[in-house]
């Protein structure tokens, strides 16, 4: 019997009949002595049957029959255990707990008196430990609540990390109190002239509080050297003037684009023009200050400083930038991460980097990925041709991007990290990384669009064994979610090649 559970546990025995919830039954939570762990997962799932059904189960502290029970294990893992017989059993760490409620909030059916659930044992861990989504907040300013938004989706599918990219060539997103020009002249706009906007400390913090509430540890992104134009639009003296390379050229003509201005906001889509001047120590206070300001807001361990598409910086400067903005990450008690074209440089000891080339890598980046195992540190999975959540269903699709591929749900579900770049085995893979860039969303809506149900092809990449994905199991699995997000407000695309449940 398939279940409609994604992303697929390790370990499912099913057993007859089913499990009902009605206004009777109660979510009894265990602590095991750590307050709120329990507490915090039972209110989730208080929420979770409220949204589908109007109910809104009580909490208790002594279980009996007909109940929900809720057991916090103290240990430092994701791993859960759900037993669904005359009461309902979850088991786990706090990350764990969590994981069980969701799944719980997928394997439920609506009835008129409330909830049914399939009784059943699972065992579940994830397969990586870094299961990541990226939201570009930088071409399009995207507010608060729309990103706590998104965080409810990713977390949903069992997604543990927010990578947000906060500053590129069209904004600065991040207020940073020692440079306050960046959000005063440099965060105006975004790409076309939508509106712009950036996030105060006050705001950045709610959002890393809300993410660690549903498990999520955010991941910040300065993009450096290149994707810079923001900062000289605030602080010219950091900045070199815009190279127009062909790349930005032909972009910009294919599009009927703006070609960058220096010192004027710039409102294409072109990459490759900007870059920080590498040479001078301003450049390093600058960056001193901003990344100082950045990991004092961090709480989670990485800080991401970028290094794409540096088409107008000379290899052996880029190369010297990044060995020396890593050890500046280091010293800063943070673990770097940058795109994986930075392992042309002997990078600081632990920087992981993030493939986002093909899944037929050419081969210096294939080198350059292995360049992070190296160096001590792994890779995070994020080929475009497959895991970017912005480029276009199809060719005719409304919303997205073609230029790395046209990703209809079976591709985006249907590759394995561990066979892309030759050499660069499990062991060296962090996880997995599905990123969304905005040229083209102005709206969560939009970004729904491209979101459902791609991310979940991607969770199940990220969390699931290899050997235990299976594509036509996904299709009814996936197909039997629809309810569940109409239910919490979510939209997205409902592509042909799955059969969606109404009910």
């Amino acid at each position: 019997m398939v279940f409609p559970i994604v992303p697929q546990p390790s370990v499912i025995r099913s057993g007859p009949g089913t499990f009902e919830v009605t206004a009777s039954t109660r979510i009894v939570v265990d602590n095991d002595g750590d307050a709120g762990e329990a507490d915090a997962a039972a209110s989730a799932l208080v929420d979770a049957v409220a949204q589908r059904t109007g109910l809104r189960l009580q909490v208790a502290k002594e279980a009996a029959d007909g109940d929900i029970f809720l057991h916090h294990r103290r240990a430092d893992d994701e791993r859960y255990t759900l037993e669904i017989g005359d009461t309902a059993h979850v088991e786990g760490s706090a990350a764990g707990l969590f994981y069980g409620v969701q799944t719980v909030r997928q394997l439920h059916t609506a009835t008129e008196y409330g909830w049914t659930l399939p009784r059943m044992i699972i065992i579940d861990e994830p397969r990586y430990a870094y299961r990541g989504v990226m939201l570009d907040v930088a071409r399009t300013f995207l507010d608060v609540a729309a990103v706590k938004g998104y965080i409810d989706r990713a977390s949903s599918l069992k997604f543990n990390r927010l990578h947000l990219h906060l500053t590129d060539d069209q904004g600065w997103r991040i207020q940073i109190d020692s440079r306050p020009l960046l959000t005063e002249l440099g965060a105006t706009t975004s790409t076309l002239g939508r509106p712009g906007g950036f996030y105060t400390k006050e705001d950045f913090r709610e959002i890393v509080a809300y993410a660690a509430a549903r498990h999520m540890v955010v991941v910040p992104e300065i993009d450096l050297p290149g994707h810079t134009h923001a900062i000289g639009v605030a602080y010219p003296e950091i900045v070199e003037a815009p190279v127009m390379n062909d790349v930005l050229v032909e972009q910009a003509r294919e599009l009927d684009q703006p070609l960058p201005v220096a010192g004027e906001p710039y409102l294409g889509w072109g990459v490759g023009h900007s870059s920080v001047r590498i040479h001078d120590e301003v450049t390093w206070a600058f960056l001193g200050d901003v990344l100082t300001e950045l990991a004092e807001l961090t709480p989670g361990p990485y800080l991401h400083v970028g290094g794409d598409e540096a088409l107008g910086t000379p290899p052996d400067d880029f190369n010297a930038f990044a060995e020396r903005i890593t050890a500046l990450v280091v010293e800063l008690g943070k673990t770097p991460m940058v795109w994986h074209e930075t392992g042309s440089a002997v990078v600081a000891n632990g920087t992981i980097g993030q493939y986002w080339g093909g899944i037929v890598p050419t081969d210096d980046q294939a080198a350059q990925a292995l360049r992070f195992v190296e160096c001590g540190g792994s890779v995070v999975m994020s080929p475009s041709d497959v895991s970017y959540l912005d480029q276009k269903y199809d060719a005719d699709f409304p919303v997205g991007l073609d230029w790395a591929a046209l990703i209809d749900l079976e591709t985006a579900y249907t590759w394995e990290p561990s066979t892309i770049v030759p050499g660069l085995g499990d062991d060296a893979i962090a996880g997995v990384e599905a990123p969304l860039w905005t040229e083209t969303v102005a709206s969560l809506v939009e970004l729904d669009q491209l979101f459902f149900p791609r991310a979940a092809a991607l969770a199940e990449v990220a969390w699931s064994a290899a050997g235990s994905r299976d594509w036509e199991s996904f299709r009814e699995r996936v197909g039997a979610l629809a309810p569940v997000w109409d239910a919490a407000g979510w939209g997205g695309y409902r592509p042909a090649e799955i059969t969606w449940s109404r009910s």
